[in-house]
């Protein structure tokens, strides 16, 4: 079995509309587990789900977006959702700070292959170190700000009102493409 075939497996038989209202069905059941406990197994275990169903959704979304198969904005949808149940998990983990790490590992082992050239003094001592960890703070400081966007709309997202809401969204979403009339806002507007 090819890739093109798992793929046009995957895009009929009403998979990608499932797919959303999974999707849908799983947000307001993580919403509902937060409200109930949110320091509980079961929550937790419904927020790696929700990872790796969003995840799922999001390849989903990517090849359906703005496709004959699904309207432009059931994909938008889609993809809001995905990122939501994605980004859950992940509210408090600093990622800027291990990538900045990293970056200052690899730049400082890079630098080391500069002995036996006309930059040598770059390969030892305090210049190797010293750019290791400018190169660092500037992935730092750039990684912050992007992290601190994503987080932020993360959690606007994951409010558990919002997130029901959503939940909701996607089932309707969901609900109008099974019934044939392509997406709720182009019901709407007909």
């Amino acid at each position: 079995m090819e890739l093109n075939d798992i793929k046009d497996a995957l895009m009929s038989n009403h998979v990608p509309t499932a797919t959303l209202m999974i999707g849908g069905l799983l947000a307001i059941i993580i919403a509902y587990a937060y409200l109930k406990n949110s320091r509980s197994a079961k929550y937790k275990l419904l927020m790696l789900i929700g990872l790796i169903f969003g995840a799922f959704m999001a390849v989903i979304a990517f090849n359906t977006y703005g496709t004959t198969e699904m309207a432009l904005s059931t994909s938008v949808i889609m993809i809001v959702a995905a990122f939501t149940l994605i980004i859950r998990p992940f509210k408090e983990i600093h990622f800027a700070v291990l990538i900045a790490l990293m970056v200052m590992g690899v730049v400082y082992i890079l630098l080391g292959g500069l002995a036996g050239t006309q930059v040598e003094f770059l390969s030892e001592g305090w210049w190797r170190i010293g750019i290791a960890v400018v190169c660092g703070v500037f992935a730092y400081s750039l990684l912050h700000m992007i992290e601190a966007i994503v987080k932020m709309a993360g959690k606007v997202m994951n409010a558990w009102p919002i997130l029901f809401i959503l939940g909701a969204v996607c089932i309707l979403e969901a609900t109008m493409v099974f019934m044939g009339y392509g997406s709720a806002y182009e019901f709407y507007r007909s």
